[in-house]
């Protein structure tokens, strides 16, 4: 079997039957590769339509996924049509490899990677692409088109012995490199291009570098060399895998994503690499997602760790933990090296994915109140303990200080993890997580031998249980609510049992699932919640909820459920196992920023608390399946009894 008929079985080819063609792929219809400072977007077409130069949060290089006009690409494509083309990942790897076929003219295969080493001190600020002809005789248009600064600076292109030069109005510049015989001609306004053509066996290399003082020979920049190192660091980074679950590949292929979402050079993880992706098309949904959350950080210190990724673990907790050492009060997001994220503000000139406009760069919701960012990190802090850290006396002053402002305050209103555009409300997640803050804060007082705090932490908590118990209930007392004084649904309610609130098997959470399921349910997936949040359009479903829903299912004994969810919500990833943040329930096109961290920390937590569910099944161990604690005591008065056999 040939190598193209071979990849055609293990995946759906895409096809492309003119050069108008790739704006029928949706918007996670791409693959990632990156270095751990930046990354890029490849097309399957192999135009690369998102790169941001030197770092994640950098004014774009390429941005024609937001606007196929203005944006600048740079592409390796097929010159015929019709054509079809595969992507797959190298084993292990962040290694992306895209084949082409053009039916009786031959295959191609173009290998993209970044030169990586789990070193930021040796990142190079590189994009490698490899190109080869497998079968038959194959024609390729070439095409290098930067547009600096989000299209908004002109940008100038040199002609050099050995390749192009691309140069920005405020010193930005930018190498080409393609080897071999080339014949650049105009393309568009700015852009050059050229085409090749290449017989079975033959080879060409192309090589993008920031920042290069001029174009060297191919051989300079030592690709295949690169090439071979970059492969084998990601596959020993990826032999550190510790779960061998049913869904292996899915945590591995997240974690790897994972990785490449976090800034080496502070341990800082971004959200999404890209800004602008629209919740909805044709809607006002956009935000940059370029930044680090706390929360985030706290879920992959969770999750990294769960599958034995201790040292990013470590990382994620140090970068939060030094942002805190500059004396500011605790933020909701930092920019990657921990200073305050920009000011919002609208790029007029781009008309967004399929004109989905606006398009964002910064996040106002820098300025909202979120007290569940408390509460993200002291679960941190009491994780990085758990799992073999030792928190030093320095850092517990500043958990100490984040502590006692959580205690403080409470009982005020907040904006929420949703982020909403409108007025505070006494949101059930945010006391949900000042409750985990002073849960983990009675724990580390404990080692930090101080009793007294120790003591105030526990009644502290005891209250804001009471208080959710008391105000966070529906008028029936059948089920908790998003806020208080209102009864409308919240998908983060499915954290009240897993973060260890309130017992799964109590009435009032069983309920609860099956009221957000009711309630939220969108198809075969979950709403975040429906409510007026101050935006105007619509919005998908959120992936990350479904998987706190399977998590939710696996904690009441629901494991049938849990699997059924989690399942359907990890094959919603598209063709090289890569999530965003939303899924159209219908069409099940994914949504929003891309790839989102959100979604794939969600699949991680959830893949691993299944499948400690079923290994205690199979087992005979009859207890609840939670990863690191008892259960928490039950709700007073209640009947609650264990849902698992045997109890």
């Amino acid at each position: 079997m040939d190598l193209y008929s071979a990849a055609k079985r293990m995946n759906r080819p895409f096809r492309f039957t003119n050069p108008g063609s790739h704006r029928e792929i949706t918007l996670a219809s791409r693959g990632m590769i990156g270095d751990g400072i930046t990354c890029a977007l490849v097309r399957p077409d192999g135009v690369i339509d998102w790169l941001c130069f030197p770092r994640f949060d950098s004014p774009s290089v390429f941005a024609s996924v937001l606007d196929d006009v203005k944006g600048g690409s740079t592409g390796i494509t097929p010159a015929e049509w019709p054509f079809e083309s595969l992507q797959r990942y190298d084993s292990d790897t962040n290694v992306l490899e895209t084949l082409f076929r053009v039916e009786r003219k031959g295959v191609v295969r173009l290998i993209d990677y970044m030169p990586w080493t789990n070193d930021p001190r040796a990142t190079i600020h590189e994009v490698h692409r490899r190109i080869e002809c497998v079968e038959g005789s194959f024609e390729l248009n070439i095409v290098f088109d930067p547009r600096f600064r989000y299209a908004e600076s002109q940008t100038r292109l040199e002609r050099e012995k050995h390749g192009l030069v691309a140069r920005g109005e405020l010193g930005e510049r930018m190498v080409a490199v393609l080897d071999g015989e080339v014949n650049w001609e105009p393309h568009g306004d700015s852009g050059l291009q050229t085409r090749i053509r290449l017989g079975t066996g033959e080879r060409r290399w192309m090589v993008l570098a920031w920042d290069a003082e001029r174009p060297e020979p191919i051989a300079a920049y030592r690709p295949f060399e690169l090439l071979r190192a970059t492969r084998q660091a990601w596959r020993e980074w990826s032999q550190q895998l510790r779960y061998e679950g049913p869904w292996r590949h899915n945590v591995l292929r997240s974690a790897l994503m994972l990785k490449l979402l976090m800034y080496a050079p502070t341990g800082a993880m971004v959200a999404a690499p890209t800004t602008s992706f629209p919740e909805w098309i044709g809607g006002p949904r956009n935000w940059d997602y370029r930044y680090s959350w706390v929360r985030d950080a706290a879920m992959a210190v969770r999750a990294t760790n769960l599958i034995g990724y201790t040292n990013e673990a470590r990382e994620f907790f140090y970068f939060v933990r030094d942002t805190l050492k500059r004396g500011d009060p605790l933020q909701i997001m930092y920019s990657l090296d921990g200073g305050p994220v920009p000011e919002e503000q609208i790029l007029e000139h781009l008309s967004g994915f399929q004109g989905s406009a606006p398009v964002r760069i910064g996040n106002d919701a820098r300025d909202q109140l979120q007290f569940d960012t408390a509460g993200a990190l002291l679960d941190a802090a009491y994780l990085y303990e758990r799992f073999g850290g030792r928190l030093p006396l320095r850092t517990w002053a500043l958990l100490k200080r984040v502590i006692q402002t959580t205690a403080r305050r409470w009982r005020e209103p907040d904006h929420g993890i949703w982020e909403p555009r409108r007025d505070m409300r006494h949101n059930v997640h945010s006391k949900l997580m000042c409750w985990l803050a002073l849960h983990r804060g009675q724990h580390l007082a404990r080692l930090f031998a101080e009793p007294m705090l120790q003591q105030a932490c526990a009644r502290e908590a005891e209250l804001i249980r009471n208080d959710i118990l008391r105000n966070g209930v529906d008028p029936t007392g059948s089920h908790f609510v998003g806020y208080y004084g209102g009864n409308q649904p919240d998908a983060a309610l499915l954290l009240l049992p897993i973060a260890g609130c309130f017992r799964a098997c109590e009435p009032l959470v069983q309920k609860t699932i099956d009221w957000l399921r009711a309630e939220l349910g969108a198809g075969r997936f979950l709403r975040r919640y429906r409510m007026d949040d101050g935006v105007a359009g619509p919005e998908g479903a959120f992936i990350l909820c479904g998987f706190w829903l399977a998590e939710a299912l696996a904690l009441s004994n629901r494991l049938e459920e849990a699997e059924e969810v989690f399942v359907v919500h990890a094959e919603a990833a598209n063709h090289l196992g890569l999530l965003a943040e939303e899924i159209h329930p219908l069409a099940r096109e994914q949504l929003g920023n891309f790839p989102q961290a959100f979604s794939h920390l969600g699949l991680i937590n959830a893949a691993a608390r299944i499948d400690l569910a079923l290994r205690m099944r199979d087992e005979g161990v009859m207890a609840p399946p939670h990863l690191l604690e008892p259960e928490p005591p039950p709700i007073p008065g209640s009947t609650c009894r264990d849902l698992w056999p045997g109890r």
